[in-house]
């Protein structure tokens, strides 16, 4: 990835010379990319935002003012390796979003998937893995080591404590604090946060049918109204439901819970 074309970049904007911008790449006035840094075709940097390195950005980005992307994380652990941040095509990052880089105590890397929404305040934290097509809403926090699951929400204020997961179609209420993991479809509020049902109008947006979505209110009732341990859940769930390929995620949920899910 070569820079061929410095046209969109405007000259109050500082661009270190090692880093490798793409065609039609447009960076704003005040604006700091520092060195290892990658960013891909048509991705657009407003004004006043630091990136640094080493990351990646891909294509067709839109990061938005005061936005800080790839600076060191708040671990008291980390001692300046050159960790990584990965974001993936066609996001937006509003205002004020903070995107910390990974640390070695983890994988090394913090990764943000496609097609995903931070609006303004959002907080990444090191290690973390957001999936693709998320929304994370404003001042939504999360911790280090948290993973998102694709099409999750998490509503305004969210706070999600670290090595926390979040699964696929979730949704958290605004303010909510997540203390355990979310399994996958289901609906969390409270402080701390509760499952309150499936997320039924955003699988129903998605086109899940309503056989599935009825064979995932019975996969739910085994989970919440039986009474029964997250590992007793898992097996009658992969023993009812493990040929129902919508099923599998939350079973996988369950088995990665290793802080244990929200009751």
């Amino acid at each position: 990835m070569a820079t061929t074309d410095w046209s969109g970049i405007h000259p109050q904007a500082i661009v270190h010379p090692s880093a490798k911008l793409a065609d039609n790449v447009t960076i704003g006035p005040w604006t700091y990319i520092g060195p290892d840094v990658e960013i891909g075709e048509g991705t657009e940097i407003m004004s006043h935002v630091v990136v640094k390195g080493p990351t990646v950005i891909g294509r067709n980005n839109r990061i938005f003012q005061f936005s800080s992307v790839g600076e060191e994380c708040q671990d008291k652990k980390y001692a300046g390796e050159p960790t990584t941040l990965t974001i993936g095509d066609n996001n937006v990052i509003r205002e004020n979003v903070t995107i910390h880089r990974g640390t070695i105590q983890d994988e090394g890397k913090t990764c943000i998937g496609n097609d995903n929404l931070l609006m303004a305040y959002v907080h990444v934290a090191h290690d973390c893995m957001v999936g693709n097509n998320t929304i994370l809403a404003n001042c939504a926090t999360l911790a280090g080591h948290v993973s998102v699951g694709d099409y999750a929400i998490l509503g305004g204020g969210t706070m999600v404590h670290q090595f926390c997961n979040i699964g696929q179609h979730c949704m958290s209420a605004g303010g909510s604090i997540v203390l355990k993991d979310i399994p996958a479809y289901v609906m969390a509020s409270g402080q701390s946060a509760q499952p309150h049902g499936l997320n039924v109008e955003g699988l129903k947006r998605r086109g899940f049918s309503k056989d599935v979505l009825l064979t995932l209110r019975r996969a739910y009732k085994v989970i919440y109204r039986q009474g029964l341990t997250t590992e007793q859940a898992v097996e009658e769930l992969s023993k009812s439901y493990g040929d129902v390929a919508e099923v599998r995620p939350l079973i996988d949920s369950l088995r990665n819970a290793h802080r244990g899910i929200i009751r």
